[in-house]
């Protein structure tokens, strides 16, 4: 199966309901509200499925592109999709295993722009927005995008990030977290 991408690139996808790509419809909508802020961003893709969010953020001109994804079969498929589209100056890093391990190991490191889509049904949203804010790895003028489904968690803030804006596009939404500023000195 194969899915199309900005600039009508092909990406390859794994067959049957084992990943769950964003729609089209929800990745439009999500570069159009970040199209300023992509070239030269350092993108994090969590939960990376087909590697389709990262590829899109390539294509944009992010200077890098790190994603964490659980299954092997997965990422080859995004080995394969970022390769192909990266350029010689762009880097890219694939990192299997669990998403919450993973990031934990990230603990120096900043991105501008996050993108996470756990399976629906994953207790992990907690987990990792707490992570995240735990370890800054949303770097102060950056933002992340939650994918999820209503039915399966409701958006929430935890301590260090704000719910700057949330987005629904039939049963997806996207919810939108910055860094919570420091609090005013007294």
């Amino acid at each position: 199966m194969n899915l199309r991408i900005y600039g009508n690139r092909s990406l390859k996808t794994l067959p049957g309901q084992s990943t769950r790509p964003t729609s089209s419809r929800v990745r439009e909508a999500l570069f159009n509200i970040w199209q300023e802020r992509i070239e030269g961003c350092r993108w994090l893709d969590l939960c990376a499925g087909s590697g389709a969010m990262g590829a899109e953020a390539l294509c944009r001109g992010a200077d890098a592109v790190t994603g964490i994804e659980q299954s092997s079969a997965a990422c080859r498929a995004i080995d394969a999709n970022w390769r192909m589209v990266a350029a010689p100056e762009q880097t890219v890093e694939l990192l299997k295993g669990d998403v919450v391990k993973q990031i934990t190991h990230m603990r120096s490191r900043s991105f501008d722009r996050i993108y996470f889509d756990p399976p629906y049904a994953a207790a992990l949203y907690v987990p990792v927005l707490k992570t995240i804010a735990r370890l800054n790895l949303l770097d102060v003028d950056g933002e992340m995008a939650v994918e999820h489904n209503r039915d399966f968690w409701q958006a929430q803030p935890v301590v260090g990030l704000i719910i700057v804006r949330q987005k629904h596009y039939g049963y997806t939404s996207l919810t939108f977290y910055q860094r919570q500023g420091e609090p005013p000195e007294s």
